[in-house]
């Protein structure tokens, strides 16, 4: 990689320890050709700097010196122009073509002692910006808006390039309830996108849709983009009409796209998708596209709409950002998908309808993020949350409500069941929402469903915490010391393969023990990634096979070695060799024993024997065969010598 040509001498300083310049061509400097064009264009950009700082610190005008060879003594001429006469070849070819940001000096000064202080450099972006490399903290934010039944969760699905949000036709129904959130992948551009509830303005006060239609204006007040979706079958309706003047009345500043959904089947050249078009202008917001979110059908109109837009709002985020270069965009350069694959702690809130897990979530993220009520079956999609706690990245997952699927289930509901196990086969820690009110009236803990949910969680390798809630509603102190003391009981006696699993009793409603949840999970998680030494278990086996009791001391399996072989959850393997192989009794107490030992309480452990075989005495084995004689070495047909006749 070259430099310009800048060399430093060691010669005598002077009083600001600077030489003399020198041009070994001062007869004919003409004659000296230029080697490099593209420097010498950067150069004459801040000639002007160059001329008047050489002047300020007393040394001649040297115009002659772009791209010649100079001798100078003093670093600090070296340091003032570093950042148009030091750069290498490429570095300089590719500032001028640079897309995202130009880097340039501010101000210099000249202190008394010779010394030269500069300002920081500032960077100014420009268009182009890279949206796959920019931090997902300063994406901007688009929310789909538009009546229910319109495709939004579909055109969700298929900006995320997942299917996340449940899709269901329901023209009389509310399918998504819930804000959800993703990241779009858009061609190149990559934003965070909302989906939302479908809005109805003459919603009566506090029913369903009317706190779904606050939420959603609770959420424009955040964003700065917004898809307004329309059916285009079936014509601009009152409804939409009635949703833009929602939205002018509540977002008036946010940035609109008109979008008419489900336009695949108007392409027959008849012209109708033209009229729809026209009627759409009866919404006063621009031109709108033709899309079809099922089939992918004017993505490309929606790119080319949305990027100028994006555009101009990330470079002025950008320019105004405090922040440094490493904090705006990542340094190793990689993408939202690489991000977004490195996942956190990842939990998930399971447990059976109205028990309070949405309150939960709630709580936990410190506002109003998913629905909460009185009734019953609010959540239907499975809500991905992230955030914060005590430095660490949590991701939350607040599940519907769990119930065994049956044939006779149908619709929106059968779907959420779907949802919910895949939720809970994803998660690192599962937390099982317990209601107390119910645990009391009824004197049991644990009801069938809970019980599979526990019973999946542990056969699926997952850490399982409890969370035993609404406990303000327990009247008296003696209920509220009988529920503390059942619950543990009847856990343990339900499911004994996995002891010390940890209780947590909390009131979600008044926010109270969510922090000792929050400890307790992050404790199962550690506990789940962790991984102890070869060394260590060994001299563990060795205390503990010797206090173990065996009926039968000749016929007792011997574990010989023993040693961990993954994590999440921890896996051991035990190679024992004896007459016979571990039992089930023994494979339970060597868990037990490790819970004990070394505090793996709450976490599901898989111990997998592997015997060894015996060694032979003498050569030959029990049976009397020879084992270390060496086969006898077959020959092929090729290698036999034929005799020559």
């Amino acid at each position: 990689m070259s430099h310009s040509c800048i060399r430093l001498f060691p010669t005598r300083k002077r009083k600001f320890g600077l030489g003399l310049p020198h041009n070994p061509l001062k007869s004919n400097t003409n004659l000296v050709p230029n080697l490099y064009p593209e420097r010498h264009r950067h150069l004459t950009k801040f000639g002007s700097f160059t001329t008047a700082f050489l002047n300020r610190i007393r040394i001649p005008s040297l115009g002659w010196v772009q791209c010649r060879s100079i001798s100078i003594l003093h670093p600090c001429i070296l340091q003032a122009i570093g950042e148009f006469c030091t750069l290498p070849t490429n570095e300089l070819s590719d500032s001028d073509s640079c897309n995202d940001a130009i880097g340039h000096l501010e101000e210099s000064h000249v202190d008394s002692d010779g010394d030269v202080t500069t300002k920081t450099i500032r960077r100014v972006y420009q268009t182009p910006v890279d949206f796959t490399k920019v931090n997902k903290n300063l994406l901007p934010t688009v929310v789909l808006i538009g009546r229910p039944n319109v495709g939004k969760s579909a055109l969700f699905n298929r900006l995320i390039r997942r299917r996340e949000a449940l899709v269901y036709n329901t023209p009389d129904d509310h399918v998504t309830r819930d804000i959800r959130e993703g990241i779009a992948k858009l061609g190149d551009l990559r934003f965070k996108v909302l989906d939302s509830a479908g809005l109805e303005t003459a919603a009566s006060s506090g029913s369903i849709l009317d706190r779904t239609s606050g939420m959603t204006a609770s959420v424009l007040a955040r964003c700065q983009f917004a898809v307004f979706l329309i059916d285009v079958r079936a014509g601009l309706h009152p409804l939409d009409l009635e949703v833009g003047r929602w939205l002018r009345k509540h977002a008036p500043g946010i940035n609109l796209v008109v979008a008419m959904n489900k336009s695949e089947s108007l392409l027959d050249g008849s012209g109708s998708l033209m009229a729809a078009a026209a009627e759409t202008y009866r919404l006063g917001f621009g031109d709108p596209i033709a899309i079809s979110a099922e089939t992918g059908l004017g993505m490309q109109d929606l790119y080319g709409s949305l990027k100028p837009k994006l555009e101009d709002y990330m470079l002025q985020v950008l320019n105004n950002e405090e922040g440094t270069e490493e904090t705006n965009f990542r340094e190793d350069g990689s993408s939202c998908e690489l991000e977004e694959s490195k996942l956190q702690l990842q939990l998930a809130i399971v447990g059976r309808p109205n028990v309070g897990k949405s309150t939960l979530l709630n709580t936990l993220l410190q506002e109003e993020r998913v629905l909460v009520g009185p009734e019953a079956g609010l959540t239907r999609d499975s809500i991905r949350a992230q955030f914060e706690f005590q430095g660490r990245t949590i991701y939350l997952v607040d599940t519907a409500g769990w119930l065994q699927r049956t044939k006779m289930e149908k619709g929106p509901a059968s779907l959420s069941i779907v949802q919910t196990r895949k939720s809970l086969m994803r998660a690192h820690v599962i937390a099982l929402v317990l209601d107390a009110e119910e645990i009391a009236n009824s004197r049991r803990s644990l009801k069938h469903d809970e019980v599979v949910i526990a019973r999946q969680a542990v056969e699926e390798g997952r850490g399982l915490v409890v969370v035993v809630n609404k406990m303000d509603l327990l009247r008296g102190k003696q209920l509220y010391d009988k529920v503390m003391e059942a619950v543990p009981q009847e856990i343990q006696t339900i499911m004994p393969q996995v002891t010390g699993i940890p209780i947590v009793f909390i009131s979600a409603l008044e926010g109270r023990g969510h922090a000792a949840v929050m400890h307790q999970v992050i404790d199962t998680y550690e506990k789940w990634c962790s991984r102890l030494s070869t060394a260590r278990l060994n001299r563990w086996l060795r205390k503990v096979m010797s206090r173990h009791s065996w009926k039968d001391q000749a016929a007792q399996p011997k574990v010989k070695y023993f040693t961990q072989v993954k994590a999440r959850p921890p896996t051991f393997v035990a190679f024992v060799s004896g007459k016979k192989e571990l039992s089930e009794t023994d494979i339970r107490f060597l868990k037990r024993s490790l819970k004990e030992d070394f505090d793996l309480g709450g976490i599901p452990i898989r111990i997998m024997p592997r015997s060894i075989e015996r060694k032979a005495v003498n050569g030959t084995s029990k049976s009397g065969q020879i084992t270390n004689r060496p086969s006898e070495r077959m020959f092929s047909d090729k290698r036999k010598v034929c005799p020559v006749e």
